[in-house]
């Protein structure tokens, strides 16, 4: 551990959460724990019964949302007491005691679902028509979007059976690339030894140094052609997995499977991929851009991380940075800054680096308890600044989620959860380009923009397609194989860089190491989400009342509706390609302002 970063002990109270909207005490949580672990029995009440009448149901699934109440208040203020330090055995013990009981919680509540899809198709809508249970219309509604994918009772035991042999391509890949790989070590810029690994080659990759990139990306990619072949066979096995499932269940696809909770349509998907690849020659653009401002006869995949400008000096206090933040948020209205403003100031976030916490940051929200951060925050890191607003826009989003919607549906699902928060960092953008006359540090955040829009639309929509290529090959009976896999790989790379762009050899085997593709059709998601907060930024910014109430109707929704619908209501239709074209053109926008202004600067 560094020097001088503290114990959890030894940091004062007012910098750590407060978890106390949770329970006050370990002491308080045992009391429910107990409780929990007696409740759940009552399961068996209803087991056998739910096609008996609407009451029946209902009373089900009342009971159900207690149950799940009561385990998200103990799981996550167990989860978090883990994250403040990942040594402390006592709240590794809590964790995993709530674990066992929510996995019997968890096996005596099976049925339920199974029973509910069992009723009759024509006695099911009498009981959606129901009073009784009138709460509950979309619960089931959604339930029963899956009765021609659910199985016989025989042939879905045979599918859980399968639960863990399925995981083995995802947990192989993890294994090998985590733990079994070494990548040597490498000499840093300033002449210190630093063991290459998958955390520090990200650092690599943004040094100003071009040989230490150049040299970081080769020796890191090594590694990987020593095990294409493993690699490929573990990849082949995910995808073959999801085919399997898919077609098990009666699907037309792996991706109709995918995108199937979320009632999403195929074209959506479609679109984003089309839609990119229309504004692709704005990104050659940048890149050529990029090659220009760095001086370099001709660009790689390595000077593609690495700040054009680099000398930004930055040292901004936690108070400062909430002040920062809250300010940009200003479009959103008092009522937003204010509770945000009294989370932040208060004890919502557990602020900084302590010996044993967890690394990154996030935002976990609940239905009855305050929407907590995790931050490692470093005052002298501008980006964490960033993660700050990040964090603080998923949890307004829950905050707003949970003081509106009943539990049952309050949690926002993941194709909306990467709006709110990168809302929020648009925003935060606006404010500091509109406050700042330092040439410099505009040209910084211009690049930052850029680089974010790039990093998750662009380079997040060519993972999709690939996902997408890989499944269709598979479903279509071609083999996948180590020249399959990079040559599909190498043909998106080439479109998606430009003929411009010097391709490496090496960066085909790029398609071995993202962790996304061995749980696929995920990562168009980010994308999506991107877009949406996008386009909803500038309708908010250039608006009025009236696209604000619509994004606060949207905050407000958790998972009330569909997530198009929620996003349609909001103001943006992402059936359409239009975000995702408004997305790029402001990608465009900002290329054209960074080349004015680095032309003014030099």
């Amino acid at each position: 551990m560094s020097a001088g970063v503290p114990t959890r002990a030894e940091v004062p109270p007012q910098d750590c959460w407060d978890l106390s909207s949770l329970y006050d005490s370990v002491d308080a949580w045992e009391v429910d724990f107990a409780k929990f672990e007696k409740d759940i029995e009552g399961y068996q009440t209803f087991a056998g019964k739910l096609g008996d009448s609407p009451e029946t149901l209902a009373d089900c699934l009342r009971f159900d949302i207690e149950i799940d109440k009561i385990a998200e208040r103990l799981g996550t203020y167990a989860f978090l007491r883990t994250t403040e330090d990942q040594a402390d055995s006592a709240a590794q013990a809590l964790a995993a005691r709530f674990q066992s009981v929510a996995v019997r919680a968890s096996q005596l509540a099976s049925y339920i679902r199974p029973e509910i899809l069992a009723i009759d198709a024509t006695r099911f809508e009498s009981f959606l028509n129901a009073e009784p249970l009138a709460d509950f219309r979309l619960v089931l509604d959604r339930i029963a979007r899956f009765r021609e994918h659910t199985l016989t009772d025989n042939e879905e035991k045979l599918i859980a059976l399968q639960g863990e042999m399925a995981q083995t391509a995802s947990n192989a890949f993890r294994a090998l690339n985590d733990a079994d790989m070494k990548f040597g070590e490498l000499t840093d810029e300033n002449g210190n030894d630093v063991e290459l690994t998958n955390s520090t080659f990200s650092q690599f990759l943004i040094s100003q140094n071009r040989d230490v990139r150049k040299a970081a990306f080769h020796q890191y990619y090594e590694q990987f052609e020593a095990h294409e072949n493993t690699l490929a066979a573990t990849l082949a096995g995910s995808i073959h997995g999801d085919v399997y499932s898919a077609r098990a269940r009666n699907y037309a696809s792996s991706l109709a499977a995918a995108l199937m909770p979320d009632n999403v349509p195929a074209s959506v998907y479609d679109n984003l991929i089309q839609s990119v690849r229309k504004n692709l020659p704005a990104v050659h653009a940048f890149y050529d851009f990029r090659r220009r401002s760095m001086n370099l006869d001709s660009i790689h995949h390595y000077d593609t991380y690495t700040p054009i400008i680099s000398d930004i000096e930055h040292n901004m206090s936690w108070d400062s940075a909430v002040e920062t933040v809250v300010e940009s948020l200003a479009p959103l209205g008092h009522d937003y800054q204010n509770v945000l403003a009294s989370g932040l100031k208060g004890r919502w976030c557990d602020r900084y680096p302590n010996q044993g916490k967890q690394s990154g940051a996030f935002s976990c929200g609940t239905f009855s308890g305050d929407p907590y951060i995790l931050m490692n925050y470093k005052s002298t890191v501008l980006n964490d600044v960033f993660t700050l607003t990040h964090e603080a826009g998923h949890s307004m989003h829950s905050y707003y989620s949970a003081s509106t919607q009943p539990f049952q549906y309050y949690n926002y699902t993941i194709f909306v959860a990467e709006v709110a928060s990168t809302f929020n960092e648009q925003l935060l953008t606006h404010h500091l380009l509109q406050s700042s006359t330092d040439k410099r540090f505009k040209a910084y955040l211009l690049n930052h923009e850029i680089d974010s829009i790039r990093a998750t639309i662009v380079r997040q929509t060519m993972f999709a397609e690939f996902e997408k290529l890989t499944h269709e090959a598979a479903e279509a009976g071609e083999p996948l194989t180590v020249e399959s896999f990079k040559t599909m790989y190498r043909s998106l790379l080439d479109a998606y860089f430009g003929k411009d762009f010097v391709i490496d050899d090496a960066l085909t085997l790029e398609c071995f190491r993202i962790p996304h593709f061995y749980r696929a059709f995920y990562v168009y998601k980010y994308a999506t989400g991107l877009s949406a907060a996008i386009a909803l930024s500038r309708r908010v910014l250039t608006g009025g009342k009236s696209e604000l109430d619509d994004y606060f109707t949207f905050l407000k929704g958790g998972c009330s509706k569909d997530p198009l619908d929620l996003l349609k209501d909001a103001g943006v239709d992402m059936s359409s390609p239009e975000p995702v074209d408004t997305a790029l053109g402001y990608f465009n926008d900002l290329v054209k302002q960074l080349d004015d202004l680095m032309q003014d600067i030099d």
